[in-house]
């Protein structure tokens, strides 16, 4: 697979920094070896409100370990070594540790997880800040601004 040399955005931009990494790791992340492994689904649930869910049968809740920084959620499941439970003709069903990670947008949470049925489940809302919600102008109110800039003109 070709590389692409990113280090001119790095020299003229500025405020890009968690763009120019994300297509870092997306670049990087094609020749991981990790594979589909596990598989999931990232579905809409509602406004603002969003679910991951991944097939991860055969793991426990202790097994399992859900974790957010920097705006990246690690889902990582440790299985223990099942080497003493005999012999097998046909061993089909994946039991190795994984790790995958979803990059999250600004202001997305997790608001919750759920083990049920070999799916885990991953709870995320939106939360816009008071500061970004778009804010209703009142028109009629008298500022005085145009009475200065008619004065000056005249």
């Amino acid at each position: 697979m070709a590389t692409i040399d990113l280090s001119p955005l790095y020299r003229s931009s500025i405020g890009f920094d968690r763009m120019a990494r994300l297509l870092d790791a997306a670049m990087r992340s094609d020749g991981n070896g990790a594979g589909g492994y596990p598989p999931y689904n990232i579905a809409v649930v509602g406004e603002n409100r969003y679910a991951i869910t991944l097939a991860v049968a055969g793991f426990d809740e202790d097994e399992l370990e859900l974790e957010v920084e920097n705006n990246i959620l690690k889902v990582q499941g440790k299985k223990a070594d099942d080497s003493e439970q005999g012999e097998y003709l046909h061993k089909g069903i994946a039991f190795r540790s994984f790790e995958r990670k979803f990059n999250l947008a600004d202001h997305v949470e997790v608001i919750g997880a759920e083990l049920r049925n070999g799916l885990l489940t991953v709870g995320l809302e939106k939360v816009v800040p008071e500061a970004m919600k778009p804010k209703r102008i009142e028109i009629g109110k008298s500022l005085n601004l145009l009475e200065g800039a008619n004065k000056k003109s005249a």
